[in-house]
């Protein structure tokens, strides 16, 4: 009884580890897209440079999260898991003390590949920790703590960065990633995977430099413009390495990435969910902060403030999203989610050309509560939609397309919003620097942006840059609906996938 006790009490401390490392990946993510203007402030830097605060943690972090999970089935889940953590609140304490912001850009980078193994590692380490229904909860639980750190993660971060500084955020986040390390990793068990057979280095290379290289031309091309020869020649280098790991993927003995499954329609309409989510949603959380702080000039405590009505329905909704499968399907849900997201776009977008921001509050709901219904759905889909014995597969394959893909959606929507802000510029003003000040004002720093075009007013730049955003919000509109005529074609019909998800939902809500 007592042996038992004692047993249930570490596993609740495991959960409790690894839920609270999972709190601070998401709220890194936000936090530094909070922060990006108060750093611009102290350290300067290029537009392109102030992209990569979170672009370059995003962009590590989905490339090597496959590679890390085979790390941690074959060196142990519980030393990737503490490797991760600790590396990553060395480089959050680093960062803190930084004077440079190539060093930040490079420590954020670096930051990706240490969330990649905290993630990986402390996944693992639940699935061995549980069992049956026991598992299935904390792994809800997992999911939870990531809409706990994107819900409060704004506010935090604009409370910290208005009382303390930006450097507060980081040093926020190593002391949450200390206390978790001291919580209950002691309590955590070694285990390995006896079949395990390493790291697909080959395949994680090219997929590595490929995604490293279109996010690089992604990047340049608001300075450098689509036709120029170093974005042409980025662009064709990322499709001779897409070409390289196709070709070593189909031919290596055990695949980083089983390219097999796109055989599955279903499989790949559950992969057009994360990359929605991306430009509906998580580009909102980089987007709207540089226009509330940078450009409308609040404070970073009443932005943080604004941005919890886009983000709290993910503390809700999933569950709620989990609840309804037990009457409609989970594909129709997540199409229905998508289209409401979709819908908050296009009301967004009048709000935000009307420079109306107590309007744009109620969209930023809609936004968040459309989004949260297949938030809620597609991790179990992803394991649904395929036969079980391939599900571990499927998992990974999910998670590196959500996480990569939200790196290339950030990278795609700033050049766009880069372009329509110098058309805009280009068309009022005949003289000064427009196109630095095009990639100033589009990565929310006004100031400088009208220090390079002294005869523009703020009120003149606060409305170019509204014109500027408003249809780039339709185009998201426009991507998010497709993306759900994409979901509901591959999932109609899957009558197995709604039983499969039905009873993993009922599972979660389950006491």
């Amino acid at each position: 009884m007592n042996t038992s006790s004692t047993h249930n009490t570490g596993n609740l401390r495991v959960l409790f580890t690894v839920c609270l490392a999972a709190v601070i990946l998401p709220l890194n993510f936000v936090s530094g897209a909070v922060a990006t203007p108060a750093i611009a402030r102290e350290l300067g830097g290029s537009a392109q440079a102030l992209s990569w605060i979170t672009n370059s943690f995003m962009l590590t972090f989905g490339c090597f999260l496959m590679a890390a999970g085979a790390l941690a089935d074959e060196i142990g889940r519980k030393k990737v898991f503490i490797s991760g953590v600790s590396l990553f609140a060395l480089l959050s304490l680093l960062q803190g003390f930084s004077t440079s912001l190539l060093w930040t850009d490079l420590l954020r980078g670096a930051q990706g590949i240490a969330a990649a193994g905290a993630l990986a590692g402390g996944a693992a380490a639940l699935a061995q920790e549980f069992d049956g229904a026991a598992r299935t909860r904390a792994f809800s639980l997992m999911g939870s703590s990531f809409g706990v750190g994107l819900a409060f993660g704004p506010f935090l971060a604009g409370l910290l960065i208005a009382h303390f500084g930006w450097r507060s955020v980081f040093f926020s986040a190593a002391a949450i990633a200390l206390i978790s390390l001291l919580s209950g990793t002691s309590k955590m068990h070694e285990t390995r995977n006896p079949q395990a057979a390493g790291i697909d280095w080959p395949g994680t290379v090219s997929f590595t430099a490929m995604l490293a290289l279109l996010t690089w031309a992604l990047m340049d091309i608001p300075q450098s413009s689509l036709r120029s020869p170093q974005v042409l020649g980025m662009l064709a280098g990322a499709l001779i390495l897409l070409g390289i790991f196709v070709v070593v993927e189909r031919r290596v003995t055990n695949p980083m990435l089983d390219l097999s499954l796109f055989r599955y329609v279903r499989f790949i309409g559950v992969q057009a969910l994360p990359l929605a989510t991306g430009f509906c949603f998580v580009v909102l959380l980089v987007i709207l902060p540089m226009l509330f702080i940078g450009v409308a000039g609040l404070s970073e405590e009443r932005a943080g403030l604004m941005m919890m009505a886009l983000s709290v329905p993910m503390l809700v909704v999933p569950l709620l999203a989990a609840w309804l499968t037990r009457w409609i399907s989970a594909g129709v849900l997540c199409t229905s989610g998508l289209v409401i997201a979709a819908a908050g776009l296009g009301w967004l977008s009048h709000a935000v050309l009307a420079q109306d921001l107590n309007g744009m509050i109620a969209p930023m709901l809609i936004i968040g509560v459309g989004t949260g219904l297949p938030w809620g759905l597609m991790d179990g889909l992803s394991v649904s939609v395929v036969p079980k014995e391939r599900a571990g597969m499927a998992t990974g394959i999910f998670s590196t397309t959500r996480v990569a893909g939200e790196g290339i959606s950030l990278a795609i929507v700033g050049a766009i919003l880069a372009a329509l802000t110098h058309s805009a510029l280009a068309a009022q003003f005949a003289s000064g620097e427009i196109g630095q000040a095009a990639q100033r004002l589009a990565t929310g720093n006004l100031t400088v942006a009208q220090q390079l075009i002294p005869q523009a007013s703020t009120a003149q730049l606060q409305a170019l840059y509204a014109a500027s955003l408003h249809p780039l919000l339709l185009c998201l509109m426009g991507i998010t609906l497709f993306s759900a005529l994409v979901v509901l074609l591959a999932l109609r019909g899957n009558h197995q996938e709604t039983a499969e998800t039905t009873a993993v939902c009922q599972k979660d809500l389950s006491p």
